[in-house]
């Protein structure tokens, strides 16, 4: 009877074509990190986040999660990288990216479901047409001593005038004719919907926002695929995470193998986790606890995240020891300071 070592080479051999190292474990892959520029987070990182990785930042509104992708893709730009901001929502302050150290001419800022905007609505002082402002001829009349027209005739322009401010994207009724009244009906619950597969699924879901999401993931692989970008952030934190996790895990395990090969780095912006084991990194983001200056004037907000999920650590030995180890600490704390908050 063959030995064991025998029959697994039998199997190697049988299999070498469709997977090389089919019963050979997977060696760990320690990838080079690269500082936040935060020094409580390198510390907790061992010198930063890893490249060529997906890192997933959640948690809820103002917790930091845009600061620090902010500071990351920084360190990026300053030693001459380019790096792209996905953003599904429409929803980063230019403003504050350029206080963080980013040279906004070397970032690819994708909007996702922005609208382009006609040229009178661009310009900041806001003005009527001409038609509005031109005053109706006077008509002598019962009602007023010929000042004026019957006050019921003095509202038929009115939803006109609406539509046309507007550019038809709110429709008011007439006000000159009766609402009818619409009777409280059952709460009428949706039914489980399938995972996001494909761009007619998508489009088909009105008053969702799947487009938005298919928008995004279809820019995030162009730009991976294409490589030239040290670092890419998805930002989806202002979309509810009943979409986002509805995301197929394939995707995310695409981009994966997609950012090591160009050893890029993906930051995925959300508020609850979805890339699952195609991730490297997870870090939980508390909200964050504001900080007040003589408890009058708002200083800044002091942030605090977790380290829930690690596959690779830097320092992790071969040997498992018999001892349980020191258990190492798993939350950094730092504080973001206002710009009117400085030293007196």
């Amino acid at each position: 009877m063959p030995i064991a070592s025998a029959i697994r080479l039998q199997v190697e051999s049988r299999l070498a074509r469709k997977f090389p190292s089919a019963l050979t474990p997977a060696q760990k892959m320690i990838r080079p990190v690269m500082p936040t520029g935060i020094t409580a987070v390198d510390q907790l990182l061992d010198g930063g986040l890893p490249v060529g990785s997906i890192i997933e930042m959640t948690g809820p509104e103002s917790s930091g999660r845009t600061s620090l992708a902010l500071s990351y893709i920084a360190g990026f730009i300053q030693k001459g990288g380019v790096c792209a901001w996905i953003d599904a929502c429409d929803s980063l302050h230019v403003e504050s990216a350029a206080a963080a150290g980013v040279d906004l001419s070397r970032l690819l800022w994708v909007r996702c479901g922005a609208t382009t905007l006609p040229q009178q609505a661009t310009d900041h002082s806001f003005s009527l047409p001409d038609k509005y402002l031109v005053p109706r001829p006077v008509k002598q009349g019962l009602h007023g001593g010929g000042l004026g027209s019957h006050p019921r005739n003095e509202t038929k322009g009115i939803s006109t005038a609406i539509r046309d401010l507007l550019r038809s994207e709110v429709i008011a009724p007439r006000c000159s004719e009766p609402q009818p009244r619409r009777r409280p009906g059952r709460n009428r619950l949706e039914p489980n919907l399938p995972p996001v597969t494909s761009k007619r699924r998508l489009r088909a879901q009105s008053g969702k926002p799947w487009l938005r999401i298919e928008q995004a993931l279809g820019a995030t692989d162009l730009l991976l695929q294409g490589g030239g970008f040290s670092a890419v952030v998805l930002d989806l934190a202002g979309i509810n995470p009943e979409y986002v996790s509805r995301v197929e895990l394939s995707i995310w395990f695409r981009y994966r193998a997609a950012v090591e090969r160009t050893q890029a780095s993906l930051l995925l912006l959300t508020q609850h986790p979805c890339a699952k084991s195609a991730g490297e990194l997870l870090l939980r983001f508390h909200s964050g606890k504001a900080l007040c200056d003589e408890k009058t004037v708002f200083a800044g907000v002091e942030h605090r995240l977790e380290i829930e999920r690690r596959r690779f650590a830097p320092n992790m030995p071969n040997v498992v020891p018999l001892k349980k180890p020191v258990r190492r600490e798993r939350i950094a704390s730092w504080r973001s300071q206002s710009t009117w908050a400085g030293a007196r």
